[in-house]
């Protein structure tokens, strides 16, 4: 019988190379099996022999241990699980697939943290730009806030994907698929200086590819762009995430006119449904417009 070590590494390539996931992806669902081996095996079993009902104590010792998790990350660690055993099933390992007999949570209806103009204005007003890291970190947020890009894009791209005459980015997003995206002027401004002035001071040698690189001169992390944003947001008293950025992107094209398929496109959202979130926070304004101003509000 196959160990259950052997199995999960040839989960990994059957996800790479079969599946051909995206690399993230690959990564969430092999992390999630793992942990999900190592604690099975702390009570003496081995994860590809559980049953309904040892998955469903499974995900609720999840969800009880440590901190508490989100729906969210319960259901996707349920996707990672259903994803491993249909994998088993292929390679005949068992002829079941006990996880999709567990239903997955309804995840909760959250609105995207977004700012205001004003805030991301203070915000990216706020970076110290006599170092070569804050002139990077200037045009990196001003890049993610004008093209509305995922961190995973930011900190991939290559020297060969800017198009700054032009002001068009290639990106490539979830599932590799690749789209181009336009960026305003500002954005194109604080690219250039960072390009000429900052970036020839942190790379060390002609062969790095990354448009965004660290103080070691290698390809900034999305760790890395966390924490500099971290204590960015501390600094100025703003309560956001990198990620707040692309959320504002997309309110404030649909607040200003913008077509839902065309933020869609700009996104690079494979459903509109995923888009249409943005909408619900002017649905929120237009309640709080009507309680302050209507008489029966």
């Amino acid at each position: 019988m196959v160990s259950t070590e052997v199995l999960l590494e040839q989960y990994t390539d059957f996800l790479q190379v079969e599946l051909r996931l995206s690399r993230q992806t690959v990564e969430t669902y092999t992390r999630e099996c793992n942990v999900a081996a190592a604690l099975v095996a702390e009570d003496g079993g081995s994860l590809q022999e559980l049953s309904t009902g040892e998955v469903i104590n499974y995900l609720l010792r999840r969800q009880t241990d440590g901190e508490p998790l989100d729906q969210r990350t319960v259901a996707k660690n349920l996707s990672a699980l259903r994803s491993f055993y249909q994998f088993c099933i292929l390679e005949g390992v068992r002829d079941d697939n006990p996880a999709l007999k567990v239903s997955s949570p309804r995840a909760e209806h959250r609105l995207p943290g977004v700012l205001s103009v004003e805030q991301i204005e203070e915000l990216l007003a706020a970076i110290d730009l006599s170092n070569p890291g804050g002139l990077r970190d200037r045009a990196l947020y001003e890049l993610i806030y004008s093209a509305g890009l995922r961190i995973s894009e930011a900190v991939a791209l290559d020297l060969t994907h800017l198009y700054l005459q032009e002001g068009l980015i290639l990106v490539r997003g979830k599932g590799d698929k690749e789209r181009l995206v336009p960026f305003g002027e500002e954005a194109v401004c604080w690219m250039r200086r960072y390009l000429d002035e900052s970036r020839p001071k942190l790379v060390k040698g002609p062969g790095e590819r990354a448009v965004f690189v660290n103080r070691l001169g290698s390809r900034l992390s999305r760790k890395g762009m966390w924490k500099r944003f971290h204590e960015l947001t501390q600094a100025v008293g703003i309560t956001a995430k990198v990620h707040t950025l692309r959320h504002s992107f997309a309110t404030h094209l649909l607040e200003g006119g913008a077509d839902l398929r065309a933020v869609q496109e700009l996104l690079g959202h494979a459903d509109i449904g995923t888009t249409q979130i943005y909408t619900h926070i002017d649905t929120e304004d237009l309640k709080e417009y009507h309680h302050q101003y209507h008489p029966r509000g």
